[in-house]
């Protein structure tokens, strides 16, 4: 008689953040983990939550799978080309949870020049980058996910944050990666940012499983809305001391200018995203499925972000939603961590992430009660995934993140083409990116042949089809 043994492994991801952006969101995202866990796990046990995006390290350095907590390591790799942000991850409140190693820098920066970032930086570092990442792969019982985080409009977290985006497609063909990038506004300082944002958004469409796009301009809008509220002075309107939009406690720096309160925003959304790979819940759902159900056409992969309540963002103590408000108000454009307008565009397909006391039948109730007023493709009508995640976050009874992959997000790539074609038309500052070893002009028109075809594609499904077209038949 042979008995049969079963292993279950935990399925677990590796952060890696690239660029000044990248780094000050990944750090909060570690932040507000942390404080979550503790809330969670009181008696200080390394369980399957920790060990999703955890590693528990004991005198030696050796990981330790069971018991109590010795020394917790993000599973994660940093990388910047200047020095000031990682140097206060160092020196700050969260440096044991990185050893020196997993932080990779320069001195000079990439002076806001994708080229600099992808051609210089991409193969200086390469192998370096390659050799951390493995490392905390070879730590993984069962690697389930990359999560990149970094923003479009600099020269390092564009032109570097795609080369390592290539570079983990390259080394680990089979892990899923997810990206959340940070779009500038049309004001952006950085004048340059339209050349930066379109060159890296080639490399998103070729090599991303999942992108999550975020614009600036609706985290100031949402940190705005934010600060009204606590400018009212009305009753149960205020924001509590040490919250996490305005708060650095327990981070790396005080929270006190206007981009760290947008930094948080990201936070929250990855921790929403990661609930349920970090907790149980009734209905969980792998950070793998993400693509595979919500991403019927592997280049159509950019997901429209929406977080409720936008008050749990900020701790705001308002009085709780009603949860079929909370659902309504997922769908709604003042909840986007993007401008656009999903209901006058088609839905591909959408993800409801919940966290808190939620019944299934809740869940079921309110999609039937939303479905008639959101246009999916024909094809498609029931293309809805949803996961319960039974812990809420910090404070809070519930939250919920909508994923969507909706045509409407072709909007925010037509304007950002227009900036690049208003520069590239003079053909100003092409001379930065030209000078640049490994750079030529070819790559800036296959940059804007890829944009403009992908805003094609999503346009070519809101297309009626032909009345009479032929339908395919079965020779007999």
């Amino acid at each position: 008689m042979s008995l049969l043994c079963v292993c279950v492994c935990v399925c677990v991801c590796v952060c890696v953040s690239v660029g000044q952006c990248g780094n000050q969101v990944g750090c909060r995202f570690w932040d507000l983990a942390l404080r979550e866990h503790a809330h969670v796990n009181q008696m200080g046990i390394y369980d399957e939550a920790l060990s999703s995006f955890f590693r528990n390290v004991d005198q030696r350095g050796a990981d330790s799978t069971g018991g109590k907590i010795n020394a917790l390591k993000a599973r994660a790799v940093l990388v910047d080309m200047e020095e000031g942000v990682l140097g206060e991850i160092l020196q700050g409140p969260l440096r044991s949870l990185f050893s020196s190693t997993q932080l990779i820098s320069d001195v000079s920066g990439s002076g806001n020049n994708w080229a600099v970032g992808h051609h210089t930086y991409g193969l200086a570092y390469r192998e370096q980058i390659v050799d951390q990442v493995r490392k905390a792969a070879e730590h993984c019982d069962c690697l389930q996910c990359f999560f990149l985080i970094h923003s479009m409009g600099g020269g390092t977290g564009s032109g570097l944050g795609t080369f390592v985006l290539k570079l983990l497609e390259d080394e680990f063909p089979e892990v899923y990666r997810i990206v959340t990038s940070v779009y500038p506004t049309a004001e952006d300082d950085v004048i340059t940012s339209p050349y930066n944002s379109v060159l890296a958004m080639k490399e998103l469409t070729e090599h991303a499983d999942c992108v999550l796009p975020v614009d600036n301009q609706s985290l100031v809008d949402i940190v705005g809305k934010i600060q009204h509220m606590s400018n009212t002075g009305k009753p149960g309107c205020t924001i509590k001391k040490d919250c996490t939009i305005i708060s650095g406690q327990g981070g790396v720096v005080k929270v006190e200018k206007p981009f760290d309160a947008m930094n948080n925003i990201v936070a929250n959304l990855l921790l929403n995203i990661t609930s349920s790979a970090r907790f149980e819940g009734s209905l969980n759902m792998d950070l793998n499925e993400i693509a595979m159900n919500l991403v019927p056409f592997p280049r159509l992969h950019y997901l429209l972000p929406s977080l409720t309540p936008l008050y749990t963002l900020a701790d705001v103590s308002v009085p709780p939603r009603r949860l079929d408000q909370m659902f309504s108000d997922a769908f709604s454009k003042e909840h986007q961590l993007i401008k656009a307008d999903p209901k006058h565009n088609l839905y591909l397909a959408c993800a409801l992430m919940l966290r808190g006391n939620v019944q299934l039948s809740d869940l079921r109730r309110n999609i039937e009660r939303l479905k008639p007023t959101l246009p999916f493709v024909a094809w498609n009508q029931e293309g809805w995934k949803t996961s319960l995640c039974s812990v809420p976050p910090v404070c809070h009874s519930h939250s919920l993140l909508a994923l969507a992959n909706n045509t409407c997000v072709k909007s925010t790539f037509f304007e950002l083409r227009e900036r690049f074609v208003k520069l590239y038309r003079r053909k100003a500052h092409l001379h930065h990116y030209l000078g640049v070893d490994g750079m030529e002009l070819a790559g800036f028109s296959e940059a804007l042949s890829s944009i403009s075809a992908l805003i094609e594609e999503y346009t070519h499904l809101e297309s009626p089809l032909m009345p009479n077209a032929p339908r395919l038949t079965i020779a007999t």
